[in-house]
């Protein structure tokens, strides 16, 4: 287990014995992320200036920020203010076609490793979500159960496949509407034209691209190999008939927009917008994903650690399981401090949130602005302690987690099985701009009819209600919570 070199900060935890990091550069892929460590042997946070030159994507600027509000009419979300959302490709893009009114889709997914999901799986899905009632556009979202059978060697497909049940239910319980939300598991869908967009896409990667982007070599299983070509195809809209129609000379030019994390960005999307400006069809080019890329939640442990937040490991992460005396115990115990070696020279010279894990918890989950930078020049003054700083962010995390298994404990098998019907969406998109694209009608269902499935049951139809008016409610409360706070501010 790791432990937090400064925790003497921590004012009623002992110090441990100090292990000096070796030199080394900051690591950042989809299997590794460590920040740099300097020659004194000091573990710097993850340079995301260095990613954005390394990657080749774009920084979101004010400029940019200023422009979305214009465009959505609403204040951007706190990750967008905090840089906690800094990169992307093509998103100005996207607000062009929403400025016109010309349909785009959000796209997101999760691969089914473990029965529960800790916190850093919720960040993207928590944004996601907001960018679907900001946007008013569909989500289609990608359980890729496929991945985990062929990139473990110990998982059987029953066992992926039993966790695929209760990982829907962790996302349907973020709070998404069933309304224009489709989530489906490869092995349950893969098939028709979906099928169709992977044989394309995969005709147009090479084993040598395949080993250059993803580092596969000659013991690597032929599935393994194949499986970009399945997420990529997802970012097609021609993919999902039954939500954009059949007509594919209209369907290609429907882009995605992917929120996820910059690890993903190289390996996974990159390819894809490769062969999606190569591609035609009848003369109509694909479009190619856009994408929004968020800085890591770091692992407990903090970002010089060779240590991802891992379902696998408990003690890396806060899970969404977990009871508010096991978040407690956790923060206290693992989160690694930007405090001094002693309170002392805490006090004297206070303690780095650039490195603090705790802090950069606050950053993630404490949506006032202001109580944030309280929090952040008290404790660079050394004002404040990491055993104080620690209690707020167990505060929030505990406030957090408990409202999360509150939403979990009402969604059943039936709320999972309406989420994942083959059926059409209903968006609005732009209230103030007209949809170029028609959207599927119910009763014209394409590919879904040949299977009896696109038409709602009784019970369903009043779930999407149940759903609906309960998201109603909370977007009502969170209204009069947000008009409470302006008017104390004013």
């Amino acid at each position: 287990m790791a432990t937090n070199v400064n925790a003497a900060a921590l004012d009623e935890s002992p110090v441990p014995d100090a292990v000096q990091p070796k030199q080394q550069k900051q690591t950042v892929d989809p299997y590794n992320v460590s920040g740099e460590v300097g020659e004194d042997g000091v573990v710097k946070a993850i340079d995301y200036n260095k990613l954005i030159d390394e990657f080749g994507t774009k920084k979101i600027d004010d400029e940019l920020l200023a422009r979305f509000e214009r465009v959505t009419g609403k204040r951007p979300h706190h990750f967008l203010r905090r840089g906690i959302v800094f990169s992307h490709r093509d998103f100005e893009l996207i607000l062009d076609r929403y400025e016109r009114g010309e349909p785009f889709f959000l796209y997101t997914g999760r691969g089914p490793s473990s029965d529960s999901v800790h916190i850093g799986h919720t960040i993207p899905f928590e944004f996601t979500k907001w960018l679907q009632d900001t946007f008013d556009v569909p989500l289609i979202i990608m359980l890729t159960d496929d991945e985990k059978y062929l990139f473990s060697e110990k998982r059987t497909i029953e066992e992926v496949q039993g966790y695929c049940n209760d990982n829907a239910k962790d996302i349907i319980a973020i709070g998404f509407d069933p309304a224009k939300t489709f989530i489906f598991s490869d092995f349950d869908y893969v098939g028709g034209a979906f099928y169709r967009n992977i044989v394309r896409l995969s005709k147009h990667i090479t084993l040598n691209q395949a080993r250059a982007i993803f580092g596969f070599n000659d013991s690597t299983n032929i599935g393994r190999i194949h499986f970009g070509s399945i997420q990529g195809a997802t970012s097609w809209a021609s993919s999902f008939p039954h939500i954009f129609g059949e007509d594919e000379t209209k369907t290609v030019g429907i882009p995605a927009l992917i929120p996820c994390a910059i690890d993903q960005d190289p390996a996974d999307f990159r390819m894809t917008r490769d062969v999606s400006a190569r591609l035609k069809y009848q003369g109509k080019p694909y479009a190619k994903p856009a994408l929004i890329h968020s800085l890591f939640l770091p692992a407990l442990q903090g970002p010089g650690t060779k240590l991802k937040m891992s379902a696998s490991i408990d003690e890396s992460a806060i899970f969404m399981r977990d009871t508010p005396n096991q978040i407690k115990n956790k923060i206290n115990k693992y989160a690694f401090s930007g405090g001094k070696v002693s309170i002392e020279e805490h006090r004297q010279f206070g303690g780095d949130t650039s490195v603090d894990v705790a802090f950069q918890y606050l950053r993630f989950f404490l949506e006032d602005d202001e109580e944030l930078e309280k929090i952040r020049v008290a404790y660079e003054k050394g004002e404040m302690l990491t055993g104080e700083l620690k209690a707020i962010c167990i505060r929030e995390l505990q406030r957090y987690v408990s409202a999360f298994q509150e939403r979990r404990a009402k969604v059943d098998d039936e709320t999972v099985k309406l989420f994942m019907q083959r059926r059409p969406l209903k968006w609005g998109g732009n209230p103030r701009a007209p949809i170029v694209v028609p959207k599927v009608e119910d009763g014209d269902a394409g590919e879904a009819k040949e299977d009896g499935e696109g038409k709602m049951t009784k019970n369903q139809l009043k779930k999407l209600e149940k759903l609906r008016q309960a998201e109603a409610k909370k977007a009502q409360k969170k209204a009069e919570k947000a008009e409470q706070a302006a008017a104390k501010t004013a």
